[in-house]
Protein backbone atom coordinates (compact mmCIF):
# COMPACT_ATOMS: atom_id res chain seq x y z
CA UNK A 1 0.00 0.00 0.00
CA UNK A 2 1.29 3.40 -1.06
CA UNK A 3 2.10 5.68 2.02
CA UNK A 4 -0.40 8.44 2.33
CA UNK A 5 1.11 11.92 3.82
CA UNK A 6 -0.90 13.33 6.42
CA UNK A 7 -3.82 15.92 5.60
CA UNK A 8 -2.72 18.12 8.42
CA UNK A 9 0.83 17.59 8.88
CA UNK A 10 1.90 18.68 12.64
CA UNK A 11 5.12 19.95 11.99
CA UNK A 12 4.26 22.50 9.44
CA UNK A 13 2.35 24.86 12.52
CA UNK A 14 5.51 24.53 13.75
CA UNK A 15 8.05 25.44 11.60
CA UNK A 16 5.80 28.00 10.30
CA UNK A 17 5.46 29.87 13.15
CA UNK A 18 9.19 29.66 14.17
CA UNK A 19 10.06 31.23 10.52
CA UNK A 20 7.24 33.94 11.31
CA UNK A 21 8.67 34.60 14.90
CA UNK A 22 12.69 34.78 13.57
CA UNK A 23 11.63 36.98 10.90
CA UNK A 24 9.31 39.77 12.75
CA UNK A 25 12.31 39.54 16.07
CA UNK A 26 15.09 40.41 12.65
CA UNK A 27 13.14 42.98 11.38
CA UNK A 28 12.29 44.62 14.43
CA UNK A 29 16.39 44.67 15.12
CA UNK A 30 17.60 45.65 12.07
CA UNK A 31 16.61 49.14 11.81
CA UNK A 32 17.92 49.81 15.45
CA UNK A 33 21.65 48.64 14.63
CA UNK A 34 21.24 50.41 11.05
CA UNK A 35 20.30 53.65 11.94
CA UNK A 36 22.71 56.54 13.50
CA UNK A 37 21.29 57.67 17.03
CA UNK A 38 19.74 61.44 16.32
CA UNK A 39 20.20 64.57 18.73
CA UNK A 40 17.70 67.50 18.78
CA UNK A 41 19.37 70.54 17.42
CA UNK A 42 20.08 73.29 20.32
CA UNK A 43 16.45 75.20 20.58
CA UNK A 44 14.04 72.56 18.72
CA UNK A 45 12.15 70.45 20.31
CA UNK A 46 12.69 67.09 19.38
CA UNK A 47 11.07 65.65 16.22
CA UNK A 48 8.07 62.88 16.83
CA UNK A 49 9.23 59.50 15.30
CA UNK A 50 6.34 59.37 13.31
CA UNK A 51 7.28 57.23 9.80
CA UNK A 52 6.19 59.12 7.08
CA UNK A 53 6.70 58.00 2.87
CA UNK A 54 7.59 60.82 0.43
CA UNK A 55 4.87 60.98 -2.07
CA UNK A 56 4.97 61.75 -5.21
CA UNK A 57 3.95 65.66 -4.68
CA UNK A 58 6.43 66.00 -2.03
CA UNK A 59 9.05 64.08 -4.66
CA UNK A 60 7.96 66.93 -7.10
CA UNK A 61 8.69 69.74 -5.12
CA UNK A 62 11.89 68.43 -3.98
CA UNK A 63 12.99 68.49 -7.62
CA UNK A 64 11.87 71.74 -8.39
CA UNK A 65 13.96 73.19 -4.65
CA UNK A 66 17.00 71.08 -5.48
CA UNK A 67 19.12 69.35 -3.19
CA UNK A 68 18.28 71.05 -0.12
CA UNK A 69 14.67 69.45 0.16
CA UNK A 70 16.57 65.64 -1.17
CA UNK A 71 18.08 65.07 2.70
CA UNK A 72 15.04 65.49 4.19
CA UNK A 73 13.35 63.14 1.51
CA UNK A 74 16.12 60.50 2.33
CA UNK A 75 15.78 60.60 6.15
CA UNK A 76 12.40 60.68 5.69
CA UNK A 77 12.63 57.27 4.00
CA UNK A 78 14.97 56.12 6.22
CA UNK A 79 12.57 56.22 8.92
CA UNK A 80 9.81 54.44 7.32
CA UNK A 81 8.50 50.89 8.59
CA UNK A 82 10.34 48.17 7.68
CA UNK A 83 7.56 45.04 7.12
CA UNK A 84 8.83 42.02 8.13
CA UNK A 85 8.67 38.99 5.35
CA UNK A 86 5.75 36.12 5.48
CA UNK A 87 7.64 33.39 4.46
CA UNK A 88 6.04 31.58 1.90
CA UNK A 89 4.34 28.13 3.25
CA UNK A 90 6.10 24.99 2.24
CA UNK A 91 3.73 22.47 0.39
CA UNK A 92 3.28 19.02 1.20
CA UNK A 93 5.89 17.20 -1.13
CA UNK A 94 8.41 20.00 0.23
CA UNK A 95 7.59 18.73 4.03
CA UNK A 96 7.92 15.10 3.18
CA UNK A 97 11.12 15.63 1.09
CA UNK A 98 10.79 14.70 -2.43
CA UNK A 99 12.26 17.39 -4.13
CA UNK A 100 15.55 15.81 -2.59
CA UNK A 101 14.78 13.40 -5.21
CA UNK A 102 16.91 13.40 -8.46
CA UNK A 103 16.19 12.58 -11.86
CA UNK A 104 17.86 12.43 -15.46
CA UNK A 105 16.21 15.21 -16.63
CA UNK A 106 16.38 17.33 -13.59
CA UNK A 107 12.59 17.91 -13.20
CA UNK A 108 11.36 21.23 -11.13
CA UNK A 109 8.43 18.82 -10.48
CA UNK A 110 8.60 16.09 -7.59
CA UNK A 111 6.52 14.09 -8.18
CA UNK A 112 6.07 13.52 -12.00
CA UNK A 113 5.08 10.23 -14.65
CA UNK A 114 4.82 10.19 -18.09
CA UNK A 115 3.66 6.99 -20.07
CA UNK A 116 2.57 5.83 -23.51
CA UNK A 117 -1.61 6.29 -23.85
CA UNK A 118 -1.85 2.84 -25.72
CA UNK A 119 0.64 0.48 -24.72
CA UNK A 120 0.90 1.70 -21.12
CA UNK A 121 4.77 1.83 -21.02
CA UNK A 122 5.96 3.80 -18.34
CA UNK A 123 8.66 6.30 -20.04
CA UNK A 124 9.27 8.12 -16.96
CA UNK A 125 8.29 8.19 -13.01
CA UNK A 126 9.30 9.71 -10.10
CA UNK A 127 7.25 9.52 -6.85
CA UNK A 128 4.74 8.23 -8.87
CA UNK A 129 2.84 6.53 -5.78
CA UNK A 130 3.44 9.48 -3.23
CA UNK A 131 -0.03 11.20 -2.13
CA UNK A 132 -0.51 14.64 -2.46
CA UNK A 133 -3.00 17.58 -2.75
CA UNK A 134 -4.02 18.09 -6.36
CA UNK A 135 -5.86 21.63 -6.45
CA UNK A 136 -7.37 22.31 -9.76
CA UNK A 137 -6.88 19.07 -11.02
CA UNK A 138 -9.81 18.09 -9.16
CA UNK A 139 -12.05 19.72 -12.02
CA UNK A 140 -10.98 17.04 -14.14
CA UNK A 141 -13.10 14.49 -11.75
CA UNK A 142 -15.81 17.71 -11.74
CA UNK A 143 -15.47 17.93 -15.18
CA UNK A 144 -16.09 13.78 -16.16
CA UNK A 145 -19.47 13.74 -14.01
CA UNK A 146 -21.13 16.61 -14.78
CA UNK A 147 -20.68 15.06 -18.87
CA UNK A 148 -21.72 11.64 -17.48
CA UNK A 149 -24.87 12.81 -16.12
CA UNK A 150 -26.22 14.16 -19.28
CA UNK A 151 -27.70 16.88 -17.57
CA UNK A 152 -28.73 20.28 -19.80
CA UNK A 153 -26.00 22.27 -20.76
CA UNK A 154 -28.83 24.68 -21.34
CA UNK A 155 -30.24 25.57 -18.09
CA UNK A 156 -29.30 28.40 -16.23
CA UNK A 157 -27.90 28.35 -13.07
CA UNK A 158 -26.56 31.43 -10.27
CA UNK A 159 -23.72 31.90 -8.39
CA UNK A 160 -24.79 32.43 -4.70
CA UNK A 161 -23.12 32.80 -1.21
CA UNK A 162 -22.28 29.00 -0.94
CA UNK A 163 -20.56 29.23 -4.13
CA UNK A 164 -18.03 32.08 -2.19
CA UNK A 165 -14.58 30.36 -1.27
CA UNK A 166 -13.82 30.57 2.18
CA UNK A 167 -11.17 28.06 1.97
CA UNK A 168 -8.56 30.54 0.85
CA UNK A 169 -10.61 33.49 -0.13
CA UNK A 170 -9.68 33.41 -3.41
CA UNK A 171 -11.17 36.03 -5.39
CA UNK A 172 -13.62 35.29 -8.76
CA UNK A 173 -15.08 38.03 -11.64
CA UNK A 174 -18.25 35.56 -11.09
CA UNK A 175 -20.33 37.91 -8.53
CA UNK A 176 -22.55 36.18 -6.32
CA UNK A 177 -26.22 36.73 -8.08
CA UNK A 178 -24.43 36.11 -11.81
CA UNK A 179 -26.14 33.68 -13.55
CA UNK A 180 -24.74 31.24 -16.59
CA UNK A 181 -25.68 28.12 -18.04
CA UNK A 182 -24.61 24.48 -16.65
CA UNK A 183 -22.21 24.44 -19.84
CA UNK A 184 -20.64 27.84 -19.76
CA UNK A 185 -19.71 26.98 -15.83
CA UNK A 186 -18.11 23.78 -17.30
CA UNK A 187 -16.39 25.55 -19.69
CA UNK A 188 -14.80 28.25 -17.49
CA UNK A 189 -14.40 25.64 -14.40
CA UNK A 190 -11.97 23.30 -17.32
CA UNK A 191 -10.39 26.36 -19.00
CA UNK A 192 -9.70 28.62 -16.83
CA UNK A 193 -10.40 26.70 -13.37
CA UNK A 194 -13.47 29.02 -12.39
CA UNK A 195 -13.80 28.06 -8.65
CA UNK A 196 -16.78 29.26 -7.83
CA UNK A 197 -18.10 27.66 -11.22
CA UNK A 198 -16.76 24.12 -10.02
CA UNK A 199 -18.59 24.59 -6.97
CA UNK A 200 -21.52 26.16 -8.54
CA UNK A 201 -21.87 23.20 -10.88
CA UNK A 202 -21.30 20.55 -7.63
CA UNK A 203 -23.99 22.22 -5.83
CA UNK A 204 -26.62 22.20 -8.42
CA UNK A 205 -26.04 18.09 -9.13
CA UNK A 206 -29.02 15.79 -8.29
CA UNK A 207 -29.30 15.77 -4.72
CA UNK A 208 -26.93 18.70 -3.92
CA UNK A 209 -22.81 18.83 -2.88
CA UNK A 210 -22.98 15.58 -0.51
CA UNK A 211 -23.81 13.38 -3.51
CA UNK A 212 -21.65 14.57 -5.79
CA UNK A 213 -18.57 14.08 -3.63
CA UNK A 214 -20.16 10.51 -2.40
CA UNK A 215 -20.22 10.24 -6.46
CA UNK A 216 -16.16 11.68 -7.33
CA UNK A 217 -15.14 9.47 -4.62
CA UNK A 218 -17.46 6.10 -6.20
CA UNK A 219 -16.03 7.34 -9.58
CA UNK A 220 -12.36 7.21 -8.27
CA UNK A 221 -13.02 3.54 -7.08
CA UNK A 222 -14.67 2.54 -9.92
CA UNK A 223 -11.50 3.85 -12.29
CA UNK A 224 -9.17 1.81 -9.53
CA UNK A 225 -8.41 4.93 -8.47
CA UNK A 226 -6.97 3.67 -4.55
CA UNK A 227 -4.77 6.67 -3.63
CA UNK A 228 -7.56 9.15 -4.82
CA UNK A 229 -9.66 11.23 -1.94
CA UNK A 230 -12.21 13.58 -2.91
CA UNK A 231 -14.09 16.05 -0.15
CA UNK A 232 -15.23 18.89 -2.72
CA UNK A 233 -15.58 19.99 -6.37
CA UNK A 234 -12.69 22.79 -6.83
CA UNK A 235 -9.70 21.46 -5.20
CA UNK A 236 -9.15 24.49 -3.14
CA UNK A 237 -8.90 21.99 -0.31
CA UNK A 238 -5.59 20.15 0.54
CA UNK A 239 -8.08 17.03 1.16
CA UNK A 240 -8.64 16.36 -2.17
CA UNK A 241 -5.72 13.97 -2.89
CA UNK A 242 -4.00 11.66 -5.48
CA UNK A 243 -0.77 10.24 -6.71
CA UNK A 244 0.04 10.35 -10.06
CA UNK A 245 -0.91 7.04 -11.58
CA UNK A 246 -4.09 7.57 -10.40
CA UNK A 247 -4.50 10.90 -12.16
CA UNK A 248 -2.82 9.41 -14.63
CA UNK A 249 -5.77 6.92 -15.06
CA UNK A 250 -8.13 9.54 -14.90
CA UNK A 251 -6.75 11.89 -17.85
CA UNK A 252 -6.92 8.54 -20.11
CA UNK A 253 -10.47 8.38 -18.84
CA UNK A 254 -11.11 11.87 -19.45
CA UNK A 255 -10.20 11.83 -22.89
CA UNK A 256 -12.16 9.39 -24.25
CA UNK A 257 -15.10 12.55 -23.48
CA UNK A 258 -15.33 15.00 -26.89
CA UNK A 259 -16.65 17.51 -24.72
CA UNK A 260 -13.72 17.75 -22.10
CA UNK A 261 -11.87 17.66 -24.87
CA UNK A 262 -12.99 20.41 -26.16
CA UNK A 263 -13.33 22.77 -23.38
CA UNK A 264 -10.11 22.00 -21.48
CA UNK A 265 -8.07 22.83 -24.54
CA UNK A 266 -9.65 26.30 -25.22
CA UNK A 267 -7.74 28.80 -25.58
CA UNK A 268 -10.21 31.49 -24.83
CA UNK A 269 -13.82 31.70 -24.20
CA UNK A 270 -16.04 35.06 -23.57
CA UNK A 271 -19.40 34.78 -21.44
CA UNK A 272 -22.23 37.50 -20.66
CA UNK A 273 -22.81 38.42 -17.21
CA UNK A 274 -26.00 40.86 -16.95
CA UNK A 275 -24.48 44.18 -18.87
CA UNK A 276 -20.85 42.45 -18.89
CA UNK A 277 -18.72 40.68 -21.32
CA UNK A 278 -16.15 38.93 -19.26
CA UNK A 279 -12.76 37.33 -21.51
CA UNK A 280 -11.54 34.15 -20.06
CA UNK A 281 -8.42 32.20 -21.11
CA UNK A 282 -6.47 29.01 -20.61
CA UNK A 283 -4.46 28.65 -17.79
CA UNK A 284 -2.10 26.41 -19.58
CA UNK A 285 -0.42 28.49 -22.06
CA UNK A 286 0.82 25.69 -24.01
CA UNK A 287 -2.54 25.06 -25.54
CA UNK A 288 -1.72 28.00 -28.04
CA UNK A 289 1.99 26.63 -28.92
CA UNK A 290 2.43 25.52 -32.54
CA UNK A 291 4.85 22.77 -31.69
CA UNK A 292 2.29 21.36 -29.10
CA UNK A 293 -0.75 18.78 -30.09
CA UNK A 294 -2.63 18.72 -26.50
CA UNK A 295 -5.83 16.75 -26.56
CA UNK A 296 -6.38 17.33 -22.99
CA UNK A 297 -5.06 19.47 -20.29
CA UNK A 298 -5.68 20.55 -16.54
CA UNK A 299 -3.37 22.92 -14.50
CA UNK A 300 -3.63 23.46 -10.34
CA UNK A 301 -2.50 25.33 -7.73
CA UNK A 302 -2.77 25.81 -3.89
CA UNK A 303 0.25 26.16 -1.90
CA UNK A 304 -0.29 22.90 -0.42
CA UNK A 305 0.00 21.08 -3.47
CA UNK A 306 2.81 23.35 -5.42
CA UNK A 307 2.11 23.91 -9.20
CA UNK A 308 0.03 20.49 -11.04
CA UNK A 309 -0.27 19.57 -14.80
CA UNK A 310 -1.78 16.98 -16.32
CA UNK A 311 -1.86 16.60 -20.32
CA UNK A 312 -2.84 13.90 -22.94
CA UNK A 313 -0.87 15.03 -25.84
CA UNK A 314 0.90 13.64 -28.88
CA UNK A 315 4.87 13.84 -29.44
CA UNK A 316 6.76 12.30 -32.13
CA UNK A 317 3.96 10.11 -33.17
CA UNK A 318 3.38 8.55 -29.49
CA UNK A 319 -0.02 9.21 -27.91
CA UNK A 320 1.75 10.43 -24.07
CA UNK A 321 -0.16 11.12 -20.38
CA UNK A 322 2.20 13.63 -18.66
CA UNK A 323 1.71 13.96 -14.94
CA UNK A 324 3.32 16.75 -13.26
CA UNK A 325 2.80 17.63 -9.25
CA UNK A 326 4.02 19.74 -7.16
CA UNK A 327 6.24 21.86 -9.15
CA UNK A 328 8.55 24.82 -7.44
CA UNK A 329 7.91 27.84 -9.76
CA UNK A 330 5.48 29.39 -11.41
CA UNK A 331 6.41 28.21 -14.84
CA UNK A 332 8.04 25.55 -13.69
CA UNK A 333 5.59 22.81 -14.78
CA UNK A 334 5.55 23.76 -18.42
CA UNK A 335 9.37 23.87 -18.47
CA UNK A 336 9.56 20.34 -17.09
CA UNK A 337 6.35 19.54 -20.05
CA UNK A 338 8.78 20.91 -22.53
CA UNK A 339 11.86 18.93 -21.81
CA UNK A 340 10.03 15.67 -21.50
CA UNK A 341 8.39 16.94 -25.14
CA UNK A 342 12.39 17.62 -26.23
CA UNK A 343 13.38 14.18 -24.78
CA UNK A 344 10.98 12.38 -26.01
CA UNK A 345 11.89 13.70 -29.59
CA UNK A 346 15.18 13.18 -29.48
CA UNK A 347 14.57 9.26 -28.65
CA UNK A 348 12.45 8.75 -31.84
CA UNK A 349 15.30 10.52 -33.64
CA UNK A 350 17.74 7.95 -32.26
CA UNK A 351 19.66 10.59 -30.77
CA UNK A 352 18.64 9.76 -26.62
CA UNK A 353 16.89 6.34 -25.18
CA UNK A 354 13.92 5.67 -23.15
CA UNK A 355 15.23 6.32 -19.14
CA UNK A 356 13.21 5.67 -15.86
CA UNK A 357 13.70 7.91 -13.28
CA UNK A 358 13.65 7.81 -9.45
CA UNK A 359 10.57 5.47 -7.90
CA UNK A 360 8.34 6.05 -5.51
CA UNK A 361 8.85 7.43 -2.35
CA UNK A 362 9.46 5.78 0.73
CA UNK A 363 7.02 8.19 2.90
CA UNK A 364 6.23 7.24 6.85
CA UNK A 365 2.38 6.82 6.92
Amino acid sequence: MPARLPSSPRVFPHVFHLAASAALALALVAPQADAAPRKPAPGKKPVATVAKRATAPSAVRAARKGTAAAPRLAARSARAPVRAAVPERLSFGQIAGLHKASDPLDLKSSVALVMDQDTKEVLLSKNDRAVLPIASLTKLMTGLLISEAHLPMDEPLTITQDDVDTEKHSGSRLMVGSTLTRGELLHLALMSSENRAAHALGRTFPGGMPAFVERMNAKARLLGMTDTRYVEPTGLSSQNQSSAQDLAALVNVAHADPLLRELSTSPGHEVAVGNRVLQYNNTNRLVKSPVWDIGLQKTGYISEAGRCLVMQTQVAGRKLIMVFLDSAGKFSRLGDAERVRSWVEATASGAGSVLTAGGPASLKP
